[in-house]
Order: structure tokens, then C-alpha cells, then sequence
């Protein structure tokens, strides 16, 4: 976030303006207690636990802008006061008095737990949430990664059948393409790389060969090249926690 003489303006960590897809947030940042300030955050849809609904976050930005929110967890300057150099302590003292306690506020200060970081994780692990951010306490600001930060996410594996294959976009490596079973039918789940030795993934590529049909599971202008199969193959995955639909996921296994 970024907040000039009162008018605020969002952008991604890549330097992208977003503004207009923020109105909430962009109100509630040109409230603040201040003229002038630069906010690191995270913009989020919370679910009715709280936690972040990542698959309806892009829906609610044309639907329903005003139920995202900004939990901002850094504050590099404010009213012409550089404070990249005092400590990540300092710097969240003052963001939390500038951000104050307005519960109904679009944008909301990102509270800390101290003590041992494993505990926490193990906590997010058996809720299903995504993961943690480490941060030492008495570092200055870096932007980018930095070793006085730690991402550390959750994982966990499911069964899933597959549909079919495709290769990445970025890298053209092979993927799987899943979904998983109901009462309806399929709901495609997404796609994960394969990762399997040898002999097993011979024999997966021979089987999804084998199961190839032009029927398509689901129709999606984005998936090109897609190999279609009979859903017949069950695998185990490994992938992210805290998503109904596939994140940072891997074929790890047949199941037997």
C-alpha cells in the first residue's frame, strides 16, 4: 500500500498498480491516522473460520470487492519518516497504533505469536491452514527474501483420480491433470507434476496411454494439448494445505 497526501494506492510485489480492484482497502488505507505511508500486506477473503478462501478470492474481486481485506503486517515509512532501518519490532509497534482496532475496517493489523515456531506449525498443520512466516524480531526491513525470514508451508497428501495430462506452461514438463469423486460425478482438482522413479512412472505414462480417450473430463479454454483418460488411475499427491483446489502439488505414488 502505498498512501500520498492522504490518496492511497495498491500494488503487487511486482510493481503493478491495483487500485481499482481494491476499493475497499483503498478507503479504508486513506482513513489512516496519517498524510503520508508505505504498508506491506496481504490481501485476503476470509472463509467463515477466519482463515483464507483462496479459490474465491479472484470471484469476490468483481462480486464483492468490499469483502477483501488487507492484513498488513510491515510498515517501511510514514509521514516522511524512512523506517526500513529500525527494527521489525519498532516498525510493527507503530503500524499497529496507526491501523488501530476498527474490526469492521477493510484493513486490519496482521497479529504476531511469539514463542516456538514448531508449536505454531504443528497448531496451522491440524487446522489445514496454509503454513507460517518466521521473522526475527530485531531485524531492519529487506525487501525480498531474506534470511530473517522463513516461509514454512504445510503439507499433505490425498488420493485423487486422473483425468488426463498436460505439460506446464512455463516449463513443459509432463503434468497430471486430477479430480476427485462424488456423489455428482468428477470435480477437477488440478494438476500436479509427477514425480516418480523409473519403473513407476513407465508404468503410469503406459496406463494413462492405455486409458486415452477423446472424451473430455472438463471443457476449459485455458488447458491446451491435454491428453484425455478414462478416470481410472488413482495416485497420491503431496501438495499444499489450506486449498480445496491443487497448490505446489506432486504425483508421489499409485495407489494400490
Amino acid at each position: 500500500m502505498l498512501l500520498e497526501r492522504g490518496q492511497a494506492r495498491v500494488f503487487t510485489r511486482s510493481g503493478y498498480d491495483l487500485s481499482d480492484r481494491y476499493p475497499s482497502i483503498i478507503r479504508a488505507t486513506s482513513k489512516l491516522p496519517c498524510q503520508s505511508a508505505i504498508i506491506d500486506g496481504e490481501a485476503i477473503l476470509p472463509n467463515g473460520d477466519g482463515a483464507s478462501d483462496f479459490e474465491g478470492f479472484q470471484s469476490a474481486i468483481q462480486d464483492k470487492p468490499h469483502s477483501i481485506i488487507l492484513y498488513a503486517f510491515d510498515l517501511m515509512h510514514v509521514d516522511g519518516t524512512d523506517l526500513r532501518r529500525e527494527s521489525l519490532a519498532v516498525r510493527r509497534s507503530i503500524l499497529k497504533a496507526l491501523i488501530g482496532r476498527d474490526e469492521e475496517s477493510s484493513i486490519q493489523f496482521s497479529e504476531e505469536f511469539v514463542g516456538e515456531g514448531a508449536v505454531l506449525f504443528k497448531a496451522c498443520a491440524e487446522h489445514g491452514l496454509e503454513g507460517i512466516v518466521s521473522k526475527q524480531a530485531l531485524s531492519p526491513y529487506r525487501s525480498g527474501r531474506s534470511k530473517t525470514w522463513l516461509k514454512a508451508k504445510c503439507f499433505t497428501e490425498s488420493f485423487f483420480v486422473v483425468v488426463g495430462t498436460d505439460r506446464d506452461r512455463k516449463t513443459g514438463t509432463l503434468r497430471a491433470l486430477l479430480a476427485h469423486p462424488d456423489s455428482e460425478g468428477l470435480n477437477y482438482a488440478g494438476a500436479a507434476f509427477i514425480a516418480l522413479g523409473d519403473n513407476a512412472r513407465t508404468e503410469f505414462l503406459a496406463e494413462v496411454e492405455r486409458l486415452t480417450t477423446a472424451w473430455a473430463a472438463f471443457k476449459s479454454s485455458r488447458r491446451t494439448d491435454v491428453k484425455w483418460c478414462e478416470p481410472k488411475i488413482m495416485v497420491r499427491v503431496k501438495h499444499l494445505a489450506g486449498s480445496k483446489t491443487l497448490r505446489h502439488a506432486t504425483v508421489k505414488g499409485l495407489a494400490q
